[in-house]
């Protein structure tokens, strides 16, 4: 499969809700999908780390960093960490670096950007705070799906038939 955002607004159009198109791909997984998990921080990524070190089977990871273009919110080491610990995905409103490590890693990565200056890390932010960019609103618990067309959330998980 190379498309799931179409096959999935084919079959459930009323229960989906469509991102802006903001964001660009870097991960190595085009397609994936999970439960959402909030991370609401601004030029630090101390959630983030804490984090991707937990176990992310079925879940993708969606930060807030205000749309901040400053500082990176994911390098490669905390990528791999969370390949290891099993997350699908992570979408940041906010930039990346270490690209193209990152684009070799089994994990579904959207972003506004890259710039290669990490965070400080002074431990503020908050988790599964209900977090808004893109025209839309994430909540934990909620389930978020990207592919190369975009992003979509929905309340409940969806499946294709």
């Amino acid at each position: 499969m190379l498309d799931l955002l179409p096959d999935l607004f084919d079959i459930y159009p009323e229960q989906l809700q469509l991102a802006e198109p903001l964001f660009n791909d870097y991960g190595g997984k085009v397609i994936f999908s999970g439960e959402i998990i909030t991370v609401d921080c601004f030029n630090d990524n101390s959630k983030v780390k804490e984090l991707v070190a937990t176990d992310g089977t079925g879940k993708v990871m969606v930060v807030d960093g205000k749309g901040s273009l400053t500082r990176a919110l994911l390098g490669d080491m905390l990528a791999e960490l969370a390949v290891k610990n099993g997350w699908q995905g992570i979408v940041i409103n906010g930039c990346i670096r270490d690209a193209g490590t990152i684009a070799t890693l089994a994990l579904g990565v959207k972003a506004l950007g890259c710039n290669p200056i990490k965070t400080e890390k002074l431990g503020v932010g908050e988790v599964n705070k209900n977090i808004k960019f893109a025209n839309l609103e994430f909540i934990a618990g909620q389930y978020i799906y990207g592919d190369s067309n975009g992003l979509a959330i929905s309340k409940k998980q969806l499946v294709l038939k």
